[in-house]
């Protein structure tokens, strides 16, 4: 019987890491990383919170449906609004039926999540640490509480892009839908089949949707001109991949889905232009959408896209900053030829 990675020693994990760096490509602390990834989703989809949570986002890309290449460290999670808010909800519709009322629900979520993180899902993972006795920490952060960070000590470091911490962060506005069982498994785990690494089987958001959440934020930043944080050309990365896997025309194809989540981002996350004039999802989905920025705004990608390869999170061949750029600007007149 194979041992588990977690029994291992810190000398025994470190010879494994570099030997799967040599045999994937991956830096090694990314391929530690990774195992901490899994291991979270293992952690939370044995548990009763299987069937209310939704696992989405670039890292389901990466994880699940295998369509970027690119080592993905956030875990977002869906936790389904009619779990959270029901008494809210008309009839159980989890879109509100005006702005005042996808307020009273915003509000809502805000009071109740982090407790449910805090008394229900912090918990899970707390026996399942002490279960399984590896060792790890956990911690609430974020502006609203709403980021549960697993903390674990490294055997191996990069250049501190990647940070030696696994951050779930959860929703609660949303249902998750339309979503489906997918397989996980650690990156490292073809490399090493002599060692029993983690896997999960978590409810994933669909590709499709999770292209139009993207698309439709890439439109919001162009618009707008400025990053959100670190990582951010990643969604111009995973839109240019998904117009390779063809997820894409599948997206475009659907426009019901395109519908839902305009429907969605405008009640629950109405965003102003650089002109402070509110930006109309229902209309980027229906042939005025804008993926690819200008000016300042582009620079400031191309930085960050740099940064993301300077630290390993994109394996070997990846295509450069112009031509990613170049397949969305083909992808935005394609969706906008679709929706007209």
């Amino acid at each position: 019987m194979s041992e588990s990675w977690f029994t291992l020693s810190r000398e025994d994990q470190s010879e494994a890491l570099e030997v799967a760096a040599a045999s994937t490509g991956r830096p090694p602390h990314l391929l530690e990383k990774d195992t901490w990834v899994v291991w979270s989703l293992s952690a939370i989809y044995e548990s009763a919170l299987a069937k209310k949570l939704t696992f989405k986002g670039g890292t389901s890309l990466s994880k699940a449906y295998k369509i970027v290449d690119r080592f993905s460290e956030d875990v977002d999670l869906t936790y389904d609004i009619r779990e959270l808010v029901p008494d809210l909800l008309r009839e159980g519709n989890p879109i509100p039926a005006s702005s005042s009322q996808a307020k009273k629900i915003t509000d809502a979520v805000r009071d109740r999540l982090p407790n449910w993180i805090k008394n229900t899902v912090q918990p899970v993972l707390e026996s399942a640490i002490k279960r399984e006795g590896v060792k790890a920490t956990l911690s609430i952060v974020g502006k609203e509480n709403e980021k549960l960070i697993l903390n674990y000590t490294p055997i191996k470091l990069g250049t501190g892009y990647a940070a030696s911490t696994i951050q779930l962060e959860f929703g609660g506005r949303a249902t998750g839908e339309p979503h489906q069982h997918q397989m996980v498994a650690c990156d490292m785990a073809p490399a090493i089949k002599e060692i029993s690494f983690p896997t999960a089987q978590p409810l994933v958001m669909r590709a499709e949707r999770t292209f139009w959440e993207k698309a439709t934020a890439a439109h919001v930043y162009s618009l707008q001109g400025r990053l959100r944080g670190e990582r951010y050309s990643r969604h111009w990365y995973d839109l240019a991949a998904m117009a390779k896997s063809g997820h894409a025309n599948t997206a475009i194809t659907d426009w019901q889905l395109a519908k839902n989540v305009a429907e969605h981002k405008s009640m629950f996350f109405a965003e102003k232009d650089a002109n402070k004039v509110w930006i109309d999802y229902e209309i980027a989905v229906s042939g005025g959408i804008q993926l690819v920025p200008e000016d300042g705004a582009l620079q400031a990608l191309k930085l960050d896209y740099a940064a993301m390869l300077e630290d390993g999170l994109l394996s070997f061949k990846q295509p450069s900053f112009d031509e990613i750029i170049e397949i969305c600007s083909e992808l935005q007149k394609k969706i906008n030829f679709q929706g007209k």
